[in-house]
Order: structure tokens, then C-alpha cells, then sequence
């Protein structure tokens, strides 16, 4: 069995790649083009997951461990709730790591997608159109695929700044719920990355539709 953050990269992985392909999907069909699937974008955004998700994770167990949902009281009278009742849930705790979420983990992983995805698009320079799934892997181990000597990371640095608030507004509609059923109902931090990562396909088509332009 594989380690959990292990197990919580492969599924996010899943997700993502599927996400890519759905929003290749939606724009075939507003362009009203045939559709076929450009392997290239989907590797990038396959890659962000990738390096993304075990930060991610490990944010999640730092918050849980430091601000628990349910910590267990110091001194727990002998009748209170019956004996083997669990803990209740802690509002305070809940608050904080929501806000914590919603502001800390918010900032770093938008400016963390646009300084990464900005970077390997400029180092890959002008990619090719691939619709082979073995041709874009051939590609991608080439040694001419991806050189970082030419990206400009002034550049990067202010499209990541220009990209920040809209994608941080964007985020709200959606994250804020996400995070509150997180914290209140599910218990595990392989649990709340499921739920994060099945929430990520909803927002990886909008990261995809957004990282095209």
C-alpha cells in the first residue's frame, strides 16, 4: 500500500489530467471544432498536480495537528457525554484553520500555479500540438523539451502578479464551501483531499480554460 500522501498525489493526479482534457473538451465545443486531446497542456497541468499536491497534504496534517477539530479535553469529567463519546467539534479551531486555509494556503498555491505553469510554458517554448500519447512522452524526456535558461522570471512574476486577484476571487466561489465541509465533517486528511481533489476537477477545467489564454 502506498503512503497516504502518496496515495493523495496518484488521486489528485487522476483528477487533474481528467480535468485538462474536460476543459480541451469545452473549448472544442464553444469553437465548434473537432476535438481531439493536445497532450502537451495536459503533461504541464499533470506536472503542477504533481509537485503541488504533497505541500499541500502536508499543510493540511500541520493545521489539523496544530488546531484539531476535535481535540480531547484535559480533564474530561467521568459522566460528561457518557463513556466512549467523542470529542465535540471545536469551533474556534475550526474557524481558525478555515481562515488559515482560505488566506495562507489561498495566497502561496495561486502564486505557486501562475509562477510554475508561466515558467514551464516559457521553457518549452513554442510546444508542438500532440495528440499521441506516446509521441508527447517522447517529447517530454527529450532533453530539448524544456530549458529554463530562457524563461524570464521577471515576467513570470509579474503575469503570476497581474493573474493573483482574479483567480483569488474565483477561488471563493467555490473553496470556501469545500473548506468548511472539510473541516466540520470530515475527520481524516486523506478524507478532506479526496473531496478537495474530486471539488479540483470543477476547478481544474476553469485553471485549464484560464492557464490557455
Amino acid at each position: 500500500m502506498p503512503s497516504p500522501i502518496v496515495a493523495a498525489t496518484i488521486q489528485s493526479a487522476g483528477l487533474g489530467v481528467l480535468s485538462s482534457i474536460l476543459a480541451q473538451c469545452i473549448t472544442a465545443y464553444r469553437e465548434e471544432g473537432p476535438f481531439s486531446v493536445d497532450w502537451i497542456p495536459v503533461f504541464q497541468y499533470l506536472l503542477f498536480i504533481i509537485v503541488n499536491t504533497p505541500p499541500n497534504f502536508l499543510w493540511q496534517e500541520l493545521i489539523e495537528a496544530a488546531f484539531p477539530s476535535h481535540p480531547e479535553p484535559q480533564a474530561r469529567p467521568e459522566k460528561a457525554g457518557g463513556a466512549g463519546s467523542p470529542p465535540p467539534l471545536s469551533t474556534r479551531n475550526t474557524v481558525i484553520k478555515f481562515l488559515l486555509d482560505q488566506t495562507v494556503g489561498a495566497a502561496v498555491n495561486t502564486l505557486l500555479f501562475s509562477s510554475f505553469t508561466r515558467s514551464l510554458r516559457m521553457a518549452s517554448g513554442h510546444a508542438p500540438r500532440v495528440t499521441s500519447v506516446s509521441k508527447a512522452v517522447s517529447y517530454w524526456v527529450s532533453p530539448d523539451a524544456v530549458d529554463f535558461a530562457q524563461v524570464d522570471f521577471g515576467v513570470v512574476w509579474a503575469e503570476a502578479k497581474r493573474e493573483f486577484w482574479p483567480l483569488i476571487l474565483a477561488g471563493y466561489k467555490l473553496w470556501p464551501f469545500v473548506s468548511l465541509v472539510n473541516f466540520t465533517l470530515i475527520k481524516s486528511v486523506q478524507g478532506r483531499n479526496l473531496l478537495g481533489a474530486l471539488a479540483g476537477v470543477v476547478w481544474g477545467v476553469y485553471i485549464c480554460l484560464v492557464s490557455a489564454t
